[in-house]
């Protein structure tokens, strides 16, 4: 689709000019088919978009080798996406959980998929999920190059820097919207992290490996020495940037350390650089972090990091909930995002205990929506209470297939409710006939309008 926007001077153009990404386009003034698309549901205008993109405010993960038929822009004052970790592990590998685990994830609405498989099937996994996925889809490359090297009895030093950098490629080859990359752990943020010392020491996968690997060679992180060379790679396939946090605290006591914080300082160096290369950014963020903290946290990512989108997983504000570690962090995440966090990693109830499954992959996603929905109306986003607008008149009016209709999670709403009284019985279990709607209308001269 081409044409001119009525009073502006921005375009839209198909995906069709693989020479120029699409943060490159928006500085031209030009957007992508994809971003409009993106910008659906959103109350940002084309113009605003295209300018909170070129400034790096704002991402539209898209690779370019692939149609994604559910895009979204994260970032610039939008609405706070919500995503969810899949995956297999080395000890359970099974495509078709995977794509169960796809399906609900998306049916109950995340808005972008991480595939985090570490087993020796992870590229056929992969390529399933691709070809299934209808959002933005995320992995971690070092998951697979030293998963697979540890399973073949390779030590982590003996993977070279090259077959990173190749596994790199792999994934972008393979249609990956956006990768998390550990590029500011640092031996020097490890000094720092080390000297100060921690409870929890290093609870990231990629954090881990890439330490170990310094260690052991002797040698800076190839992927911070490399960055010009990682950002020519995601730049030919207009892959998107999440700067991983690998040094993000495990524990409410690790919060804010010197390690965190070290590497923080590289990624908004990084964000720079990989702006400057065409190539769009967000920067993930902790973890476990206690509430009084979080807000400053964010404030001082987005001063670091020039207004990089933030991505954040949790953050968990108590460290003795396992079981609940979804409640733990939709109580942090909705704070996060409160206070200028634009994209929640779902927490599932099996978080800290096991791998999850498909419907710890709903419970994860539906209370990580609610946090962020929280949020879109704390932050004044234009639309944001409408449904709670519509949900207040359907309970009023005692309409509860239209409360379902707008509840976050229709089938459990349903279910509790018809597991109490039939659907077309006015009034729900708790109060009966002392409704106090009711009782409200009577005592207002209202009852005739019940």
């Amino acid at each position: 689709m081409a044409g001119r926007i009525a009073g502006n001077r921005f375009w839209l153009t198909r995906k069709v000019d693989m020479s120029n990404t699409i943060i490159e386009q928006a500085r031209l003034g030009k957007a992508d088919s994809i971003v409009r698309l993106a910008l659906k549901d959103e109350s940002l205008s084309l113009s605003d978009a295209l300018q909170k993109i070129a400034a790096g405010h704002a991402v539209v993960p898209s690779n370019n080798t692939r149609d994604i038929p559910v895009p979204c822009i994260i970032g610039g004052g939008s609405r706070i996406k919500v995503n969810a970790n899949i995956g297999s592990s080395m000890d359970h590998e099974s495509m078709d959980e995977e794509l169960e685990k796809l399906k609900m994830a998306v049916s109950s609405g995340a808005h972008t998929v991480m595939d985090l498989s570490t087993g020796t099937a992870w590229k056929t996994i992969l390529d399933g999920i691709t070809a299934a996925s209808p959002v933005p889809l995320g992995t971690v490359p070092v998951y697979q190059v030293f998963g697979v090297a540890m399973e073949k009895g390779r030590d982590v030093a003996d993977v070279s820097a090259e077959e990173i950098f190749s596994a790199v490629e792999d994934h972008c080859k393979a249609g990956v919207d956006y990768l998390t990359l550990h590029c500011g752990v640092t031996r020097r943020s490890v000094a720092l992290l080390r000297e100060q010392g921690r409870k929890m020491g290093i609870v990231s996968r990629g954090g881990s490996l890439l330490a170990e690997w310094m260690e052991k060679r002797g040698e800076e992180n190839p992927l911070y020495t490399g960055f010009d060379r990682l950002s020519e790679i995601l730049r030919e396939y207009d892959v998107t940037y999440s700067l991983g946090d690998g040094l993000r605290p495990g524990c409410l006591a690790d919060a804010g350390d010197r390690g965190q914080i070290e590497e923080l300082i590289s990624l908004g160096e990084l964000q720079e650089k990989a702006l400057a290369a065409g190539v769009q950014t967000m920067i993930e963020g902790p973890g476990h972090v206690p509430m009084d903290q979080i807000a400053e946290n964010m404030r001082i990512q987005k001063s670091l990091c020039g207004g990089a989108p933030f991505y954040v997983l949790g953050p968990i504000v108590t460290d003795i909930a396992p079981g609940y570690d979804h409640i733990t962090s939709a109580i942090g995440g909705a704070i996060a995002a409160w206070n200028g966090a634009d994209f929640l990693c779902y927490v599932t109830p099996a978080e800290h205990l096991r791998l999850p499954d498909i419907d710890d992959v709903r419970v994860g996603v539906i209370t990580a929506r609610i946090a962020a929905h929280a949020a879109d109306i704390a932050r004044g986003i234009p639309g944001a209470m409408d449904l709670d607008n519509a949900m207040a008149e359907a309970r009023a009016s005692f309409n509860w297939k239209k409360q379902f209709k707008l509840a976050m999670d229709p089938v459990t709403a349903r279910k509790f409710r018809n597991e109490a009284l039939p659907e077309d019985e006015d009034v729900c279990s708790m109060c009966g006939h002392l409704c106090a709607l009711k009782t409200s209308r009577r005592a207002m001269g209202e009852e005739e309008k019940v």
